[in-house]
């Protein structure tokens, strides 16, 4: 039986830090992310309906992060299965074009697409 992983895994929640624009607090993680959203997993339950301006910091060469700025709408919220973690889904009012940018690099990263495919 095969027991060996041969693909690691990167856990984009971990990585990925979602900051409140106007406190610059730390308000969770982005699970995953489309072209018109994000979700972002939590610690507190997100309002629904509610607009939110968040910040993304994007880790860059020598230790600077490249901040993208996002003004979203809470679509739902529930339980995530970790306990004590909240999944909610955003849908984008306001982005700017590296936000796009992000998105396709993120695909990019985590496809099995070769180059020339893309080509």
């Amino acid at each position: 039986m095969f027991t060996e992983r041969r693909i690691e895994r990167h856990q984009l929640p971990y990585f990925l830090k979602v900051f409140n624009r106007i406190t610059d607090k730390p308000i969770g993680y982005i699970g995953n992310v489309s072209e018109d959203g994000l979700m972002l997993i939590s610690n507190l339950p997100m309002m629904v309906g509610a607009v939110f301006d968040l910040r993304l910091k994007i880790p860059a060469s020598d230790y600077v992060s490249q901040i993208i700025d996002l003004r979203a709408c809470c679509q739902w919220c529930h339980e995530d299965a970790t306990p004590h973690h909240y999944d909610a889904g955003f849908i984008l009012l306001d982005a700017p074009p590296e936000y796009a940018q992000l998105v396709e690099a993120l695909k990019r990263y985590f496809s099995f697409q070769s180059l020339s495919a893309s080509a």
